[in-house]
């Protein structure tokens, strides 16, 4: 098994590529200008963005490989596991720009309390965000100012506005994604098709009975996703959350065996998934706007 290395700073990262630290908390580096760095695997305390524009067959992002293309943007959080998979003598040239910050040096700000909003910090490798060149250029541009800001003298107006540029950066990437999903419009009917098929068979199936209710953590890593990037597609394509898109299923199925009269609405409920008939007839009241027992004697049409 690879050994696992503790990135606990900002100056550790920096050191390990030969590189200056201007600031203890927040470090912008042009790769390019780095040594090289030994191949091993880190799990990191810090808020990491590799820019990469050289193809790197190498490199591990949690359990998965990662073959970077042209102009690849991955986004790594504190508590992930990345590096380079290769054996430990092998030393590896970095290529691209690489964002890090410690997380206490946002803490208390605006961007420190939203931050986990930022859904692709949960991202697998292989939903990393492919950038145009005019993108590339908005994230270097961004990159840059961060830059000028640490080799400036420190003031009281720093860490503001280095906050402000990282906050910017990540806003601009939210747009990039979105327009990711719209250029990959082919592979997410794909995941929208293999999703509707899961779900049917789901229940069509007695695992609803050994299983509970159909999570959208369980059905993403069944379609090989993280549940971030499954619950944004599916957002982005349908409208609703995919937690929404379960509970419709969810009743399709029910409104089905609710007039089989040989069954009670609990039993119905528990084939379902459910672990308490009352939390059945809640969902069912909300989205039908009658009980299941009134579903059942008809007057859901009145």
């Amino acid at each position: 098994m690879d050994r696992i290395v503790k990135l606990e700073s900002v100056t550790q990262f920096n050191t390990e590529r030969g590189q200056e630290t201007l600031h203890p908390m927040i470090s912008v580096l042009d790769q390019s200008k780095s040594k090289p760095v030994p191949a091993q695997r880190y799990i990191s305390e810090l808020y990491l963005i590799f820019l990469k524009d050289l193809k790197c067959e190498d490199f591990k992002y949690g359990r998965n490989h990662y073959d970077y293309q042209d102009e690849t943007l991955l986004f790594i959080a504190p508590g992930q596991v990345f590096g380079l998979s290769a054996p430990e003598e092998k030393m590896i040239q970095p290529t691209g720009w690489a964002l890090a910050f410690h997380p206490d040096f946002i803490r208390g700000s605006s961007l420190g309390k939203h931050i986990l909003n930022y859904n692709f910090f949960s991202y697998e490798a292989h939903e990393a965000l492919h950038v145009s060149p005019r993108e590339k250029q908005i994230v270097l541009e961004c990159f840059q100012k961060i830059r000028e800001e640490l080799e400036r003298s420190i003031d009281k107006h720093s860490k503001m506005l280095i906050i402000s540029n990282i906050e910017l950066f990540l806003n601009y990437c939210i747009r990039f994604y979105e327009r990711q999903f719209i250029t990959r419009d082919n592979l997410n009917k794909d995941v929208l098709a293999g999703f509707e098929t899961l779900l049917q068979t789901y229940f069509q199936s007695d695992k609803a009975q050994e299983l509970g209710l159909p999570s959208v953590a369980y059905c993403a890593q069944v379609l090989n996703l993280s549940a971030n990037y499954f619950g944004d597609l599916v957002k982005k394509e349908t409208g609703r959350s995919a937690q929404e898109y379960i509970q419709g299923k969810v009743i399709e199925a029910a409104k089905e065996r609710i007039f089989d009269t040989s069954k009670s609405i609990s039993e119905v409920a528990y084939e379902l998934g459910f672990k308490y008939p009352q939390h059945f007839t809640r969902l069912f009241k909300q989205l039908v706007g009658v009980s299941p027992n009134g579903y059942r004697m008809g007057e859901w049409g009145k």
